[in-house]
């Protein structure tokens, strides 16, 4: 990645702030031969891909990291390790003049100490969403009811147990001490912010508490220094990942064709690589394509609807006419191939 940063704008702001997302994905095979594989989370039968990936402000995320894993694994089994190296080649990506924070964002399944101590060990401040557990919701409780601030919610959330929309919410934060039962040195200081929206399927035993029956909460953890509102609306972005799971999934993790687990740990690997080179292909041709989904630059960039016709010893690629991406087209090929003058007929 060094190496294409130096030569592409794929990683373009690193020098500014930077989202390091981690989040697993389940790959699903079939066939009994598959080495490793096993019923997940999600309930079908695959591979575990561990990803790592980092987003700038003004480019789209590329993967940094990546592990193949057993279908049955956790989530947070070997996330240290991998934050860890995020964070280092982050490190060596960045100019040693910059103090631009490093952001780690996860769900749940990775809040452990682990994972969070190796973010902080490796200099970067967290924003990882917390189980409802007892220490949680007391902390929850703890929270004025003045203290909640309504915020712009414009991503609308479709409920399936409701089928309705919810579309209103607030957030507030509390002090909160992270992984509390453990000796003081392993305790890692910093806040809770929970956001609340309105629980439309409420209990029918309405002689229940109604502090968790009337809204529903989302809470995470950080040590960044965010005020509350813009805490919640950069953590919601964690969900980018998810589309690089699917640009994965559209494209060489539509299957992993070998039975041994190292053949597909290659892989993984190999469908990584060419996720970034896609990546930064687009960023070469403009802002038109930079932050597209991979299947849209291999449409538009890759799968060229060209002929080559021979003449004099002379090859010339022909295009259709009015083609809407031949200058883009034309220059990648130029800065790729360093030629100045265009060879399309």
């Amino acid at each position: 990645m060094t190496g294409l940063h130096g030569r592409t704008p794929v990683l373009a702001g690193i020098n500014g702030p930077v989202l390091v997302d981690l989040d697993d994905t389940v790959i699903e095979v079939h066939g009994y031969a598959k080495q490793g594989s096993g019923y997940g989370y999600s309930g079908v039968r695959g591979l575990n891909a561990l990803i790592a990936t980092v987003t700038t402000e003004h480019a789209a995320p590329v993967i940094l990291g990546q592990r193949l894993r057993k279908g049955a694994c956790g989530s947070a089994r070997g996330a240290a390790r991998i934050v860890a190296d995020t964070l280092a080649t982050v490190r060596r990506l960045r100019s040693t003049e910059t103090t631009q924070a490093v952001l780690l964002r996860a769900d749940s399944a990775f809040y452990g100490h682990p994972s969070v101590a190796a973010a902080i060990r490796g200099g970067a401040q967290v924003s990882i969403t917390v189980r409802l557990d007892s220490t949680v919701k007391t902390a929850i409780a703890a929270i004025g009811e003045q203290d909640w601030t309504p915020i712009e919610y414009t991503d609308a959330v479709y409920d399936e147990t409701t089928r309705q929309w919810i579309s209103r919410a607030e957030v507030a934060e509390i002090a909160f001490t992270a992984f509390s039962s453990r000796k003081a040195t392993e305790q890692i200081p910093g806040r809770l912010v929970v956001r609340r929206i309105p629980d439309l399927n409420p209990s029918s035993n309405h002689g229940q508490g109604a502090l968790f029956g009337t809204w529903r909460f989302h809470a995470f953890f950080t040590t960044s220094d965010l005020d509350t509102v813009s805490a919640d609306k950069t953590h919601r972005g964690h969900a980018i990942i998810e589309q690089v799971h699917a640009d994965l999934k559209d494209s060489a993790l539509a299957h992993l064709p070998s039975g041994r687990f190292n053949a597909n740990a290659a892989w993984l690997v190999a469908a990584v690589m060419a996720f970034n080179l896609t990546r930064a292909a687009a960023t070469i041709t403009g802002p038109a394509l930079a932050k597209a989904r991979t299947a849209t630059i291999r449409a538009t960039l890759i799968t060229v609807p060209a002929r080559i016709a021979s003449s004099a010893r002379r090859l010339t690629l022909h295009l259709p006419r009015n083609w809407p991406w031949e200058s883009a087209w034309n220059t990648l090929f130029n800065n790729l191939s360093r030629h100045n003058t265009p060879i399309l007929a």
